[in-house]
């Protein structure tokens, strides 16, 4: 990938197509057709709503004279990034958990990475058999038994 691209790591690679051209001064409507791509699905990869495959990079990359393979990397390095955001923002199974195991809190609010410890220690305290396999299950086995050592050594 060219070092000029290396910064735009999991920014979707049809905006910075754009950023591109605009830079070079090239109407994207002629450059789509240029490369036998329809103008309107050319928009929506500019606009980040369209992905871009692989025989589309390899065209728009010989179009504009880019190392082979950069448009595929971005594309990749983007699909990175929303598969780890989407796991980020993932909870256990609520419904296995009783509210009132987290009195003091919203459930709905807690950050489920980042309170993973007095999450885990909370459950396997106060929790039944059922609420401690779901928070098994969410977590790993590796990260509950991390978390249950260190807090018993607290």
């Amino acid at each position: 990938m060219e070092k000029q691209f290396e910064k735009y790591k999991g920014i979707h690679p049809g905006i910075i197509l754009d950023r591109e051209l605009k830079k070079r001064s090239i109407k994207q409507r002629p450059f789509a057709l240029s490369i036998a791509e329809h103008p309107q699905s050319f928009n929506a990869i500019l606009k980040g709503k369209r992905n871009i495959n692989t025989a589309l990079a390899l065209k728009i990359e010989k179009g504009l004279d880019l190392d082979e393979g950069t448009l595929v990397l971005l594309q990749a390095y983007y699909d990175i990034k929303k598969e780890k955001e989407k796991h980020e923002h993932q909870a256990p199974n609520l419904t296995v958990l009783r509210k009132s195991l987290f009195w003091d809190t919203d459930i709905s609010k807690i950050d489920w990475e980042a309170q993973a410890k007095a999450v885990i220690k909370r459950v396997f305290e106060r929790g039944d058999d059922d609420e401690k396999r779901e928070i098994s299950r969410f977590y790993g086995q590796e990260k509950v038994q991390s978390a249950i050592e260190t807090s018993e050594t607290s």
